[in-house]
């Protein structure tokens, strides 16, 4: 099973075959404790931006979130943790999250 910790989800992490069979997408939000237990049995990261690596390292006990720009292809033994930003934008250089911008973790895995 390979885990990856990403910032983002997009359809073309889904390889698909022209014509092939349905592919199901399944997306579930889950716990920070959830994804520190996941990730502690290792992980790649596919976080592509410097502050939100440093904010997820800073929050997620420590296990070191670097950055890393890569193209992910998904499978059904791929579990994509996604940490989703919201409530606004990180500042330049943030290593915390400022206030009213939380992260939310989200499960993505092929069925």
């Amino acid at each position: 099973m390979e885990r990856i910790l990403g910032n983002a989800f997009s359809l073309q992490m889904v390889k698909t075959e022209e014509g092939g069979e349905a592919v199901k997408i399944k997306i579930v939000e889950v716990s920070k404790t959830l994804v520190e237990c996941e990730l502690s049995k290792g992980f790649i990261s596919a976080v592509g931006h410097a502050d939100t690596a440093a904010v997820l390292t800073s929050m997620l006990n420590g296990i070191e979130v670097v950055m890393n720009r890569i193209s992910v292809t998904m499978n059904s033994e791929t579990r994509l943790f996604v940490a989703q930003i919201t409530g606004g934008r990180l500042p330049e250089g943030a290593v915390t999250l400022p206030e009213g911008v939380t992260i939310k973790f989200f499960l993505v895995t092929l069925e």
